[in-house]
């Protein structure tokens, strides 16, 4: 694949790295590598062995103030389902994230990234229940964030592993049932398993907020490094361009991650 070279002039899109291809490191690890990502937008995942406490996320205070770096945080996913049929499980779910969006406020977070909620091997006898507590549990979520000072904002995730919002017709139903500012983080390697990159674009692209980048080869979520599959970065880049985009684009790559780091600062900057 050949990429754009100069073509945008988009100094504000601001091209961070997700500290996700770590996440099988040891924390300490993962800090330290902090400063030498070469840039100062930096994801972090609070989950795994990664999970944030106090004492982490005051490490993690401590770094941003020796490399001036903005964090953005995401939410807990690992057996995490906002949309569980089971009380118990919900309301430990969102116990956990709701401590999540109080580590997010306070490393000063400028976003934390929520997953949507999926359906189980359940749903069938309760059609659509996943959907409507996907709903109630984004809305309680927000006043929690809201409240806090935290702007959260939903990612979509592929339907084909069960979730509820893949696709721009699930994120026009949740905006049409509700009223919150609640925008997208656009994964554009879950997106390419929907084939649904640029419906996205052509339909909310106002809604957009923040950028997830890997690639893959549209059959599986295998985050690769830019350009590693058959996702079409020219068209991105262009896309980016002509919608004057100037939010985070993130690496969510699990190899190749300064490669595709590089790549994006030369199609995008």
């Amino acid at each position: 694949m050949e990429f754009l070279l100069g073509v945008c002039c988009m100094s504000d899109v601001k091209v961070g790295v997700s500290m996700l291809y770590s996440l099988g490191e040891s924390f300490n690890r993962m800090v330290k590598r902090l400063g030498d990502e070469g840039t100062r937008y930096i994801e972090v995942l609070d989950d795994g062995a990664h999970e944030l406490n106090k004492s982490r996320v005051g490490l993690l205070g401590e770094v941003a103030k020796s490399y001036d770096l903005e964090y953005t945080v995401h939410a807990p996913f690992a057996d995490i389902n906002i949309a569980s049929p089971s009380r118990m499980m919900l309301d430990a779910t969102l116990k956990r994230l709701t401590k999540s969006l109080y580590y997010a406020h306070a490393l000063d977070a400028k976003l934390w990234v929520l997953h949507p909620g999926a359906k189980t091997g359940i749903s069938q006898f309760y059609l659509g229940a996943e959907w409507k507590q996907n709903i109630q549990s984004i809305q309680e979520l927000y006043v929690e964030a809201e409240q806090l000072g935290v702007e959260m904002a939903i990612e979509n995730l592929p339907a084909k592993y069960w979730f509820t919002m893949s696709c721009p017709e699930d994120f026009h139903k949740f905006y049409r049932e509700t009223s919150l500012p609640v925008g997208i983080v656009l994964d554009v390697g879950h997106a390419h398993l929907e084939n649904q990159i640029q419906p996205f674009f052509e339909q909310l692209a106002d809604k957009i907020v923040h950028l997830h980048v890997s690639d893959n080869n549209g059959v599986n979520d295998d985050h690769l490094g830019v350009g590693h599959g058959t996702l079409d970065y020219d068209w991105l880049a262009k896309t980016l361009k002509k919608i004057n985009y100037d939010q985070r684009v993130v690496v969510e790559s699990c190899d190749h991650v300064s490669e595709s780091l590089q790549k994006l600062r030369a199609m995008l900057n």
